[in-house]
């Protein structure tokens, strides 16, 4: 190779170089996918269901009050469940699924006439708040033995004689 010849095929060489290496506009298409920001897919979650509108009709014994089937009546026990004063539903719900935390809770009565007509429905909830927050202090928990329920109705357009209890939120640790 000549003298004048070694420089130009360096030149050559290092304009390669640049252009093989996303330097230039010579690149392959996809050069300007590689350099920008992979695309993060799109999460999305579902939105919780609400809950089921109670039946509107539902023919019960006179005081008694049913637990609805639901997704989280496999993971508790109600007990002492009774139509009381007031028209509110009382009773006592322990998890025992596991012995974890109870960290949320809401039970949900619809009421019903001697005759099995829909009166009216009433919710209770419950939220553990801060049960890490204050060290030292107590802070009442519904773990082990369960937490003590009343759920009162909101506009009843009649006296009570039954009710159906449902569980649309159950959140344990």
């Amino acid at each position: 190779m000549s003298r004048t010849a070694a420089p130009a095929a360096l030149a050559a060489l290092a304009l390669a170089l640049l252009t093989a290496c996303g330097g230039g506009s010579g690149g392959a298409p996809d050069d300007r996918a590689e350099d920008a920001p992979a695309s993060v897919p799109s999460v999305s979650f579902a939105a919780p269901e609400r809950a089921a509108a109670p039946a509107a009709y539902q023919k019960l014994a006179r005081g008694e009050v049913r637990l609805e089937q639901g997704p989280f009546t496999d993971r508790v026990k109600v007990t002492g469940g009774a139509l009381g004063a007031g028209s509110a539903v009382t009773g006592h719900l322990a998890v025992t699924s596991d012995v974890s935390e109870l960290i949320a809770l809401e039970l949900r009565a619809a009421y019903y006439d001697a005759d099995g007509k829909l009166l009216g429905t009433g919710s209770f909830q419950y939220a553990e708040e801060g049960h890490d927050e204050h060290k030292g202090g107590h802070t009442p928990a519904a773990e082990g033995a369960g937490i003590d329920f009343e759920v009162g109705p909101k506009a009843l357009t009649g006296t009570p004689t039954s009710a159906v209890l449902s569980i649309p939120v159950l959140v344990n640790e």
